[in-house]
């Protein structure tokens, strides 16, 4: 039997991953408009221009390629973080570093902060039990650096979860409800500039670990 010439192979290759990323990302744009159940598999192969065969190819169905986003997305952010474990820095700049890890994934996936919320509304019912690990090493990152500030005497004595739930809650909605929030502004409604993500992204490392710091702290 005659095989594929390399180039060939690689070609096959390269659109294969085309196909795959172009279903992740307008699954994450469907999804987050409609949710899991208002979605339909071919109107996310139509907006992403391939056959709707392709997400039973590379995801097994909608269920898979919904719970692909969700890992790979969940992986990157949890990998930039295991970074951060290593470096000798102080609590409050790795809880900075948190801070522009969220935003920089909700900078690259514009939808996928809407996507999760509305997952989270509704009780987390198509969150695959591969996901929730994931998932939680969020919490967990929260949690040791908070606790090893208050074990530097950088923080005052907090709940981590708390704190994650404010951290991430303010970087969701504020990335969740970006093009609501601009056309209020752009249309008068609300008297306010359009906020830049750079921003906002000080404002909330700022109020947070200004928040946590123990008193008489610099």
């Amino acid at each position: 039997m005659s095989q594929m010439p390399v180039n060939k192979r690689h070609r096959a290759s390269r659109d294969s991953e085309r196909t795959r990323a172009a279903l992740l990302a307008t699954g994450t744009e469907i999804f987050a408009e409609l949710g899991f159940d208002g979605a339909k598999v071919g109107a996310i192969a139509e907006r992403a221009g391939v056959n709707k065969a392709m997400i039973n190819y590379h995801f097994g169905g909608k269920q898979g390629l919904y719970t692909a986003i969700l890992e790979t997305t969940f992986a990157e952010a949890n990998s930039a973080l295991s970074v951060l474990r290593g470096r000798a820095e102080s609590a409050d700049e790795l809880l900075r570093r948190f801070v522009e890890v969220w935003a920089g994934i909700a900078e690259r996936r514009p939808a996928f902060p809407a996507m999760v919320l509305r997952e989270v509304l509704s009780g987390g019912r198509h969150m695959d039990q591969r996901v929730l690990p994931s998932f939680l090493g969020l919490f967990e990152h929260v949690r040791e650096v908070v606790e090893r500030g208050v074990r530097e005497g950088t923080f005052r004595p907090v709940n981590p979860l708390l704190t994650h739930l404010a951290l991430v809650g303010s970087l969701v909605f504020f990335f969740a409800t970006r093009s609501f929030r601009e056309r209020l502004i752009r249309e008068g409604k609300l008297p306010a500039a359009i906020p830049d993500t750079a921003g906002f992204v000080r404002h909330v490392q700022e109020l947070t670990t200004r928040g946590l710091a123990r008193e008489g702290s610099p």
